[in-house]
């Protein structure tokens, strides 16, 4: 009896062993399979990305974005975030190399971001540099400047020598386009030693092409023709079609300058036929204009009027003013020599707009390049100051040793004295400096409520303000419809308290939505989204804000109704374009914006309807694709000294 109970026990254990091991097998089976699905989701998303950077040399962008789009969601399910960094850069890379700027520089901030939780220097490093290389292609030099800095610190502590050179070579762009072709010519020069001397072919090719544009601008055509030709070679070796559509407009420009009309039409066409290969629209824009100008001269005018109209159309899908100014100018000249006058008219209207809006733009680089002087004199000094306060330094360690024991007697004797004179006022200081700390909070909190924040802390640091120059900034008017009439039904008292109830709504509406208000002129109210920060959902934000306004007029008047009270019916226009914006007076400071787009904004409210929003066909373009906007088109309608714009309601979507 005593055998079979042992028997069964060690047959009960066994039993035991076996599940226990066999349960052991399982969750190993299992968690491998775990493991091997992750492993492949992340060599699935490996893939895409590589295939997504092939696409990209061969132009097919389409492709890339889709394919680094896909790459994208796998990482942020394995929450890889160097992965989702370059993601987001690979992007970001698309979406410049289409002229979608505002696109690009939304997405190396979020791939920065995310370097950043990742800790990946390199990428914080070029995804800075590539943010400054965004601000360059939309002529904010200032911002442009700054994070080439922030960038050449980060790559100098990492030594990384090529994008040293690379960020070098960028300073050296922000010298040529303000026409400083001595200082652009020496940091071209320091990239282009880094650059031989690292065998980087692509980037070598891109400073040679720069080093050219300089030379031609200086009117040095057979230097400029050395080095172009000296890139184009580099760009045909190592297969860099961008590299080579840039080198070949250059040289059509080179040879058009020299007045050798057919071979700069041989090199445009080569770049168009590149540019349309790799699907680059903004250099196809640049090679059709160019291409219509020089048709012109050689009297071919009907072919002079198609390729302009075509770099037209490009031009104004990527809002490049200057490349519509030349398309517009080179089709006015093109229609008046064929005696066609109202069409040459018509251009000539639009060239002198764009003209107004260029003028605006370069007044401000002029500007710009003032401060960036100042900025590299104010660094040359501070070098200067900086090794005579350690000469001092040094001079007072000596004199300190040498005269020790005199210095601490008459430090005690002073001690004694002031000791009694600090005792009996320190309660005196304590009261002041509590009064002053009241007082200087008052007065910040009125700056404030005059400036945008970071105007006024500029104001603060320096005693003046910058003029800025907006690309893309988002203008909103509004007016009360029968102002006067309806006023005239009101007490003054009753009248200020209305108008204050609404601008104080309006006030509210503008900070939840992050849009800056401007100033209000009587019955008027004037905004602007986009700055002084400009922000990529600012036009739709602004948008969301004029249905917001209109939505609390209409629940205002309701209430007015019943209390049979007056209340006002108000008008809301937007329009979307360049400004410049500063500070004027000296007394009474006035934040302000000037531009054609603040003019073509009011009359997007004046042709507006009572508890409508009215926005410009420009503004329509930017926001066609948001889901939760619905838009009603209202043809073209006269406006004053604009003549017929295109127009249309928006409000959300039932």
């Amino acid at each position: 009896m005593l055998i079979a109970k042992k028997t069964y026990y060690k047959k009960e254990e066994k039993r035991k062993l076996i599940s226990l091991l066999f349960f052991v097998l399982i969750s190993s089976i299992l968690s491998g399979q775990v493991n091997t699905d992750i492993s492949n989701q992340k060599r699935i998303g490996d893939s895409l990305f590589l295939v997504s950077k092939d696409e990209i040399k061969k132009g097919n962008y389409e492709e890339a974005l889709s394919l680094a789009e896909k790459s994208l969601t796998i990482f942020k399910d394995l929450n890889e975030n160097e992965s989702i960094g370059n993601c987001y850069k690979q992007i970001a890379t698309v979406n410049y190399y289409q002229g979608e700027f505002y696109d690009a520089l939304t997405s190396f901030e979020n791939s920065k971001e995310y370097f950043t939780k990742a800790g990946v220097k390199n990428g914080i490093a070029s995804t800075t540099n590539n943010i400054g290389a965004i601000y360059y292609y939309l002529g904010n030099y200032s911002k442009a400047l700054d994070n080439y800095k922030n960038a050449l610190e980060l790559h100098d502590d990492l030594n990384n020598e090529a994008q040293i050179a690379g960020t070098t070579q960028n300073i050296g762009n922000i010298y040529l386009i303000l026409n400083d072709f001595e200082n652009a010519k020496k940091y071209y020069k320091i990239a282009k030693e880094i650059h031989q001397k690292i065998a980087n072919k692509k980037s070598l090719s891109l400073v040679l092409s720069s080093i050219g544009s300089v030379y031609m601008n200086e009117e040095n055509y057979d230097t400029a023709l050395s080095n172009y030709e000296a890139s184009l070679k580099l760009a045909v070796e190592s297969n860099e079609k961008q590299v080579q559509t840039e080198v070949f407009f250059n040289l059509g420009k080179l040879y058009e300058a020299k007045n050798n009309f057919s071979e700069s039409v041989k090199f445009y066409n080569k770049s168009l036929n590149i540019a349309q290969e790799i699907k680059s629209s903004r250099h196809e824009s640049s090679a059709f204009i160019a291409l219509g100008a020089i048709q012109l001269k050689l009297n071919k005018k009907e072919q002079s009027i198609k390729n302009c109209k075509l770099g037209l159309e490009i031009a104004e899908k990527l809002n490049i003013v200057s490349a519509q100014e030349q398309a517009c100018k080179c089709l006015y000249d093109s229609y008046k020599s064929l005696n066609r006058v109202g069409k040459a008219l018509l251009y000539n209207e639009r060239m002198y707009l764009l003209k107004d809006s260029l003028n605006l733009k370069k007044t401000t680089d002029k500007l710009l390049n003032m401060e960036f002087e100042k900025e590299m004199l104010l660094d040359s000094i501070a070098n200067v100051e900086k090794e005579r306060k350690a000469e001092i330094a040094h001079q007072k360690i000596v004199d300190r040793k040498e005269k020790q024991r005199n210095i601490f007697l008459l430090l005690g004797c002073f001690a004694i004295i002031i000791a009694g004179g600090i005792f009996s006022r320190l309660n005196l200081v304590k009261k002041s400096k509590a009064i002053l700390q009241v007082e200087k909070d008052r007065s910040e909190h009125l700056l404030l409520n005059i400036l945008p924040e970071e105007i006024a802390e500029e104001l603060k640091e320096k005693g003046f303000v910058d003029a800025q120059d907006f690309e893309t900034a988002s203008i909103l008017f509004t007016d009360f419809k029968s102002f006067t009439e309806t006023a005239s039904r009101l007490t003054p008292q009753q009248l200020v308290e209305e108008i204050n109830v609404c601008f104080k709504a309006f006030d509210h509406i503008m900070e939840s939505y992050k849009i800056e208000k401007i100033k209000t002129i009587g019955d008027a109210y004037m905004a602007a989204g986009g700055l002084p920060k400009p922000d990529a959902n600012a036009v739709k934000n602004t948008i969301l804000a004029a249905i917001k306004m209109q939505a609390f007029m209409i629940k205002r008047k309701r209430e007015n109704d019943i209390q049979n009270k007056p209340a006002f019916e108000m008008r809301v226009g937007i329009h979307v374009g360049p400004i410049v914006a500063g500070i004027v007076g000296v007394k009474k400071f006035q934040y302000d914006i000037w531009g054609d787009t603040v003019n073509t904004a009011s009359r997007m409210e004046s042709n507006s309807m009572v508890g409508k929003v009215n926005i410009s066909q420009d503004t329509y373009l930017l926001v066609k694709n948001e889901e939760d906007l619905a838009f009603e088109y209202r043809g073209k309608i006269t406006a004053k000294g604009k003549g017929e714009l295109e127009m249309y309601f928006v409000s959300l979507k039932a």
